[in-house]
């Protein structure tokens, strides 16, 4: 065997080990994207009805909040009404209560006015003043 030969079968027998890795690496690529073609069908396979069901959560969230947005303007309309209402009755009921409180002032101010004038006549006349019984009530 010549240099020559020996040179060709070294270069040939390269070729065929490289042949055989591509081949392996291939191989193992065709079973890498067959596994990931059946993960993103398995994926979709769930993503879909989990999509609906997702749909179908929003649209009752969807009404629910339309139901609260309405019971909330409803409870606006009272609040605005009890407002209104205690407004009015604070308005019809403090005056008088005013003038009855004030007339019950006056009223203790004059009976207090009218004991200090008897002392003080009783006092300028030598008497002495009738002591009343203590009960706790004036």
């Amino acid at each position: 065997m010549s240099g020559g030969e020996v040179a060709g079968l070294i270069v040939a027998v390269f070729w065929a080990v490289l042949v055989a890795f591509m081949a392996l690496v291939l191989v193992r690529l065709a079973r890498v994207l067959a596994e990931a073609t059946r993960l993103v069908a398995g994926i979709t396979d769930k993503t879909v009805p989990l999509l609906d069901e997702v749909t179908e959560t929003v649209r009752t969230t969807q009404a629910q909040l339309e139901r609260v947005d309405t019971i909330t303007g409803h409870v606006q309309n009272v609040t605005a009404n009890a407002s209104a209402l205690s407004t009015t009755v604070a308005s019809t009921v403090s005056g008088p209560l005013v003038r009855v409180a004030a007339f019950g002032y006056a009223v203790r101010a004059a009976v207090a006015r009218r004991r200090q004038s008897e002392l003080v006549r009783a006092s300028r006349a030598g008497l002495r003043p009738a002591r009343r019984r203590a009960t706790g009530r004036d």
